[in-house]
């Protein structure tokens, strides 16, 4: 792990993989519930932790050599699941279920089985790169990347299993499609997923 300043008030984590990530984004955000850390946002990325408008860079170190804050998170502040419901009828299911060397309902089982966890967001508003498959599912990205995707695709691409918030070019293998809003400028908070939060797909009709 490294820790580098970015800027006059923010510090860069670099960290070896997403579980990492998970572990020292959990930490800090207990550390800013709990008042022992002052920061104004905390934004995991793939392998990165940003912390801007850090009062004390020298405190993130010493909780990350602890590896522990200065209480355990509440399980009342814990994030809830989301469910997200989808219709299986994407039109890489097929090639997915070939990769996976199952069938449709095989893909929908693991899909709708897996208890996923977003690790970040980017890409566009809205979109969250959401973990947990096992390895042997990851799949490789389509050889040529759709001009467009709906919005509300439901799609996966390596590790990562997302939904595309608005129509956008895309090049992950599409499986499904859901009715659920991913943002909207209306709501607080405007993304329906954020870093942190588990999310369950349900397959509906």
């Amino acid at each position: 792990m490294r820790i580098r300043r970015a800027g006059p008030s923010a510090v860069l984590l670099e960290v070896a993989d997403t579980a990492a990530v998970f572990a020292a984004y959990d930490l800090l955000t207990a550390a800013r519930a709990e008042g022992t850390l002052r920061a104004s946002e905390i934004v995991p990325a793939a392998r990165t932790v940003l912390i801007d408008g850090v009062a004390e860079p020298d405190r993130i170190a010493a909780l990350l050599e602890t590896g522990r804050s200065a209480a355990p998170p509440s399980a009342a502040g814990s994030p809830p699941t989301i469910e997200i419901p989808v219709r299986y009828d994407g039109e890489d299911l097929d090639d997915v279920a070939r990769l996976w060397d199952t069938d449709r309902a095989g893909v929908v089982a693991v899909h709708t089985g897996t208890e996923f966890r977003v690790a970040f967001c980017g890409f566009a508003p809205g979109f969250a790169y959401l973990t947990g498959l096992d390895p042997r599912h990851h799949v490789p990205r389509r050889a040529s990347p759709r001009t467009r995707v709906p919005a509300g695709t439901v799609a996966l691409a390596g590790p990562y299993s997302g939904v595309y918030p608005v129509a956008s070019p895309g090049g992950w293998q599409c499986v499904g499609r859901t009715a659920a809003i991913l943002f909207d400028l209306d709501r607080d908070p405007p993304a329906l997923l954020s870093p942190g939060a588990t999310v369950r797909f349900v397959e509906v009709q």
